[in-house]
């Protein structure tokens, strides 16, 4: 088929209402959109025609949307999945020892008590086990508080924590309940947070610290010669208390 047919070909599909799409995939694609719209610029439509292809088009932009996503969603599950292909497993015991350090000085306590706090549950299922599987405290020796919002069920969600952790439900303590507020998101932390602590645990937190200095102790040299540098940073007076 020549151009000139090609072209009338077009323009009586047009008139018919199909988009330059549709019109391609009719012509097996042998003309391109751009020659299209100079052949097919002067063609009226009808206004059925119209609010077919308009509603298509929002159709088109909508999936394109959720298309993109998709994409990205497969993107990032190939991403995981090759980097999973890295790790090998089961973990050494150095390794292993190590990666519930680092988890610990993220997000565990600097201070007095031997415990850390967290909404995740399989952190929190992960740290359990390595604290029986590195100093020796089995589940049944922790203690564990939550910190709830005033419209979640509280037993439910201890029942949940000690299911996840193996941590008797007589081991909790008094839970925090935030008081209610305009302010807060509601159900944002579905089973809430728990914190766990580490019974007479101060010299283990000790021994933990002491591993991750040996670890760090070439960058550490550093961090405090730029501290002394900055050691003024320091000394800004506080504001006063408002009594």
């Amino acid at each position: 088929m020549d151009y000139s047919q090609l072209k009338k070909k077009a323009i009586a599909l047009r008139k018919q209402g199909l988009s330059y799409s549709e019109i391609q995939g009719r012509l097996d694609s042998a003309v391109s959109k751009s020659t299209l719209s100079l052949w097919l610029k002067s063609v009226l439509l009808k206004p059925e025609h119209r609010k077919r292809l308009y509603t298509k088009q929002i159709q088109i932009l909508s999936l394109g949307s959720q298309s993109q996503r998709e994409r990205r969603q497969r993107e990032i599950n190939e991403i995981i999945e090759r980097a999973k292909k890295e790790i090998h497993t089961p973990l050494s015991q150095e390794t292993y020892r190590f990666f519930g350090a680092a988890l610990y000085w993220a997000e565990g306590g600097k201070t007095k008590n031997f415990e850390i706090t967290n909404s995740d549950p399989s952190l929190i299922a992960f740290i359990v086990k390595w604290f029986n599987d590195i100093f020796g405290v089995a589940p049944n020796n922790l203690k564990a508080h939550l910190n709830l919002y005033p419209q979640q069920n509280e037993n439910d969600i201890k029942r949940f924590w000690s299911d996840i952790t193996g941590i008797p439900k007589k081991n909790f303590g008094k839970s925090f309940i935030k008081p209610p507020n305009k302010g807060y998101k509601k159900n944002n932390l579905y089973y809430g947070t728990i914190r766990i602590r580490v019974m007479k645990g101060t010299d283990m937190k000790h021994r933990l610290f002491g591993w991750i200095q040996a670890a760090l102790q070439d960058i550490n040299t550093k961090a405090e010669l730029v501290q002394r540098k900055w050691i003024r940073l320091s000394k800004v007076a506080r504001p006063p208390v408002n009594l």
